[in-house]
This record gives C-alpha cells, structure tokens and sequence, in this order.
C-alpha cells in the first residue's frame, strides 16, 4: 500500500528523479517554456514555484539554498559555432523571475496540453510556461488593435463622409452647368 507516500515514481530511481527534476526547472527557468510529459509536468511544477518563491526573497540565505537545491549551471548560447556564456541560471531567476511575480502571490507556471503525443510510447505531451511575460505583451497588443480599430473605423468614416461630400459638390456642379 502507497498511503501518505506522496510524488510520482516516474520508473526512476530516486537520485534519477531528483536530476531529472532539477533539469527540467532548470531549462524552464532558461527557456521559460518546455516541452515534456503531463506527468513529468506535474511533478516539476510545484518544484519550479517553489524555487520562484524563494527568489522572491531575494536575500544571500535564499540564493543559497536556491543554489543548494538546482545547482547553478549557465546559459550558453551558440552563436557562429561558438559558445557565449549569457549568465546562470540562479542569476536569471533572482534578477529577473523573482521581481516579475512581486506581486503575485502564487501560480507562477502553467501546464497548456498538446493534441502531440509522443512516438515512442503515445504519451501525453503538455507545454510548462511560466506566466507573466507574455500576458503583458498581449495585453498591449490587445489595447493596440482596439485603438486601431478604432482608427480604422474612425478613418473609415471619415472617408465616407468626403466621398459624400464630393458626390453633393459634383451633383451641385452638375446641376449648375445645366441651368
């Protein structure tokens, strides 16, 4: 019997799990979406708040701990073949993860399903976001299409109405020229 026996198996090992845990928060904090397993998905997603909680305090203490529990591995870019170290990953979580949700109070990441399954085995895939810095841009490109609308509807309007009063100028011409 499993009682009070909490986290998922996943068929690893318990060193295995916890370096697959470690992984995936690690390439979710660096790339801010990952593809994986609703399973692994699950699992990983407590883990990620967490760790963002922690760097919300942003004190030497909670660096620290953050950097005793995921480790510190740096982002790499590859640019022309060679590899450009951009930072770390404890560095991106407390410079800029941990002041993006101030002021939420939780519910940092989200699990988005994908109709994808996998080939190998037909499992479920699923996205793990974080949330915040898209909605921003959404919410700005939201706003910038209603104005735009708005202009576009106003212009239309405005069009319509030279277009209506060149017609009265015309038929006015028209009718003087005839008389």
């Amino acid at each position: 019997m499993r009682h009070r026996v909490a986290g998922r198996r996943l068929s690893r090992t318990r060193e295995h799990r916890l370096a697959m845990r470690r992984n995936l928060v690690a390439s979710l904090f660096e790339h801010e979406t990952i593809s994986t397993t609703i399973e692994k998905a699950k699992e990983v997603k407590g883990f990620a708040e967490k760790l963002i909680t922690l760097a919300k305090k942003g004190t030497l203490s909670a660096r620290r701990r953050a950097i005793a529990i995921l480790g510190n591995r740096d982002i790499v870019n590859y640019e022309d073949g060679k590899a450009i170290k951009k930072g770390t990953i404890i560095g991106k979580l407390f410079s800029e993860l941990g002041p993006r949700y101030l002021d939420r109070p939780g519910g940092y990441t989200r699990i988005i399903r994908l109709s994808l399954r996998r080939l190998g085995d037909n499992s479920q895939l699923v996205l793990l976001q974080l949330i915040g810095q898209d909605e921003s841009s959404k919410k700005q490109t939201k706003a910038a299409t209603k104005k735009g609308a708005r202009k576009k509807v106003e212009e239309a309007v405005e069009v319509e109405e030279i277009a209506e009063a060149e017609e009265i100028t015309e038929t006015d011409n028209q009718a003087g020229k005839g008389d």
